[in-house]
């Protein structure tokens, strides 16, 4: 292929809710665009944007897909984005490097609230955005309602967006058919045909009341932005097309609108207009860049990572976006050297030589580099890294361990690597509990993570609930003697100690100190003492690690022969076993603050999700900077969080989401501290936790 100008490079990333049929439009694009010669289907599992096992085995997409054509002289690289909130963050970090975003939605006015989330980060992020609104060929009833329907679609869209909604079509039907749409730029009326290309035909009669209004407000929306045109609109001039064109072109590139269109992906309808829409408005690359601190025109070539791969072939693919200058074949990037560079198209690769401003491209081999670095042939010349998106923070986990224990090196190093692929994971070895935790975005997320580690590192790996990391402490003093003596020939083992035992405040952790006088236990064997009541505290009368315990070594004796400091070590022991039992053991659960945010219509539904949760509810207030969104601050029991995410999301389809952080520990209630203790005992006994196999 030819290397072409930077303006003539576009990247679209395709975003929207899951089932909203962002898969099914790339492929039309793809198509309508001569780029594959047949299309994929979901039944199938042949889509582009099905190229992994993982989104065949779900039909749904789980990590971004790229896919390079060309259309109308310009050079596109469209991505295609998860659409569940479980894989936003692949979403997120694709948009970091987009020219432009398709939003892609059903028309169901009541799940438009489904988008906020997205457009809220598109508007803060400035990234200029359309909407595509699919599957209109399901959306009428009737002629009338065709009409109602699609304003109401409209009115929906203005209450998540912060931007002036657009339309730039309107929808014919006959009866509960959709049939073609009207191009309010130039009123050209055309009908619609699967898989082929609209014909224009004569505007209809009964919607050209209606398709005035609908232009007459596209033209009012874009004159707030043009004072030339708002005079024209004035003295009531019609506009020229050419101007109309410009200032959508104009106000999209500068994210101040939010132009419409929509159509059936699977049909084909409306695939074509909004391609002919892309090359006519969709802004040049060096209008993102200029938003993102750059001028554009700099010869040092900048990138930034948008995606990592591990391919079973090729090894290690970063996903690019060339934010100014080329990348050339062999570049040296953060002292690097790219081992090849490639066009996608999802799984496919093609090698190229040189890529420009504004293209989307793979490096292999870039060890070290990450998902949001920036790369540059000359780092001390980058004022700064470029803008990377928020690592989303976990709100699922799994405990994990490999099938096969002989893995458990094994393991570390894949999970490595799914880091590197996936940055909203984490995982982490539980120090409390010795396990190894696998947090994620959810459990779809989570199950992915998991097949990929089966499939990619041949690592079949056993899952269960994580442990709570309980503790426990007392609630009364006590005084409490030890004595340890032991003969076995030769010399024997001699310690003798007397210790106070007091509760201290929630929090105060644990304190030694020592009383002593006249050398009763002499100061070397005094390590040996302390030494052994923090072993003992490790796991106390009720099984658990104890805290905000005092002890005091008050007296003692010992042997000139025989004592030792571990002969103290273990008489400190025995004190401690004997004495804890008698001071009125209690157990002691993690509780941790959570905020928890939704629209403002599921606020009075947090408070009860909290409140059955054992929650203390500590107010709540306006999500700072989001209109119509609330978040509730709460005291929460750990042992409550574990499918706190999953409730949350069924309440308020699917967009609430929580923030959440150790705070202190609190007595558990105490039929429930009855009934962890069972479960303890039960354990110990071989009844363990359930398991799975993943």
């Amino acid at each position: 292929m030819t290397n072409n100008v930077a303006s003539e490079n576009r990247n679209v990333a395709i975003v929207g809710p899951y089932l909203s049929g962002k898969t099914a439009l790339l492929e039309s694009l793809l198509f309508a665009t001569g780029t594959i010669t047949r299309k994929g289907t979901a039944k199938e599992g042949n889509r582009i944007g099905d190229s992994v096992a993982e989104a065949r085995d779900r039909n749904m997409s789980v990590e971004i897909n790229a896919a390079y054509t060309q259309y109308g002289g310009i050079n596109f690289t469209f991505l295609d984005c998860p659409g569940s909130v479980e894989f936003a963050q692949e979403t997120y970090n694709a948009l970091m490097g987009a020219g432009l975003a398709i939003v892609v939605c059903e028309p169901e006015p009541l799940r438009i609230l489904t988008l906020s989330p997205l457009f809220k980060f598109l508007d803060d992020w400035e990234i200029p955005h359309i909407v595509f609104i699919n599957k209109m060929d399901r959306a009428f009833s009737d002629e009338e309602g065709c009409n109602l329907n699609f304003l109401e679609l409209l009115n929906a869209l203005k209450t998540v967006s912060s931007r002036p909604i657009v339309p730039q079509e309107y929808p014919i039907a006959k009866g509960s058919e959709l049939i073609g749409f009207i191009d309010l730029v130039t009123e050209q009326a055309y009908n619609y045909h699967p898989g082929a290309a609209s014909d224009p035909v004569p505007m209809p009669e009964e919607l050209k009341d209606l398709e005035h209004a609908a232009r007459q407000e596209m033209l009012e929306q874009l004159s707030n932005f043009d004072d030339h045109l708002l005079e024209e609109l004035l003295e009531e001039i019609e506009p020229p097309t050419e101007e109309i064109v410009k200032d959508l072109k104009m106000e999209l590139g500068a994210d101040l609108i939010v132009p419409v269109f929509f159509g059936a992906a699977e049909l084909e309808y409306g695939v074509r207009s909004l391609l002919d829409a892309l090359v006519r408005e969709a802004p040049e690359p060096s209008l993102t860049a200029e938003r993102r601190g750059l001028k554009g025109t700099s010869d040092i070539p900048i990138a930034q990572v948008l995606k990592t791969f591990y391919t079973p072939q090729g090894g290690k693919l970063s996903l690019v976006r060339v934010w100014q200058g080329e990348l050339t074949e062999g570049i040296v990037l953060n002292g690097i050297r790219a081992a090849g560079m490639y066009r996608l198209l999802g799984q496919q690769t093609q090698g190229v030589q040189v890529a420009k401003t504004g293209e989307i491209v793979a490096l292999a081999r870039m060890e070290g580099i990450k998902t949001g670095d920036t790369l540059t042939a000359q780092p001390d010349r980058l004022k700064a890294p470029l803008p990377k998106a928020q690592v989303l923070p976990p709100v699922l986990a799994f405990a994990i361990a490999p099938e096969n224990r002989k893995d458990e090196v094994k393991l570390s190093a894949a999970l490595t690597k799914m880091i590197e692929e996936d940055p909203s994971l984490t995982w982490e070895q539980n120090t409390d509990t010795h396990q190894v935790i696998l947090w994620g975005q959810g459990e779809i997320h989570l199950k992915v993570t998991l097949d990929r580690l089966r499939r990619k590192y041949n690592l079949p790996i056993v899952t269960s609930p994580p442990q709570i990391p309980y503790k426990e402490t007392i609630r009364s003093n006590t005084n409490s003697h030890g004595r340890y003596k032991h003969q076995s020939g030769g010399h024997g083992q001699f310690g003798d100690v007397y210790l106070d035992i007091t509760p201290l405040p929630r929090g105060e952790g644990f304190n030694f100190s020592e009383t002593i006088v006249g050398g009763a236990v002499p100061k070397q064997y005094i390590p040996g003492v302390e030494m052994g009541v923090r072993e003992y505290l490790q796991q106390g009368p009720l099984g658990f690690p104890v805290v905000d315990v005092s002890v005091t070594l008050t007296n003692g004796s010992y042997h000139s022969v025989d004592s030792s400091e571990q002969a103290f070590k273990q008489a400190a022991r025995l004190a401690m076993q004997t004495g804890m039992a008698k001071c009125n053991p209690t157990l002691l659960e993690p509780i941790v603050t959570v905020e928890v945010c939704a629209p403002n219509d599921f606020t009075s539904q947090l408070f009860q999700l909290i409140t059955t949760r054992r929650g203390q509810i500590l107010g709540y207030e306006p999500v700072a900077d989001w209109k119509g969104w609330d978040q509730v601050s709460a005291y929460l029991p750990q042992a409550e969080m574990q499918d706190l995410i999953v409730e949350l999301r069924s309440l308020t389809m699917g967009v609430g989401y929580f923030n959440w952080k150790f705070d202190h520990l609190q007595e558990v209630p105490e039929q429930l501290a009855q009934r962890v203790l069972a479960t303890v005992a039960d354990d110990s006994n071989g009844g363990g936790n359930s398991k799975s196999k993943n």
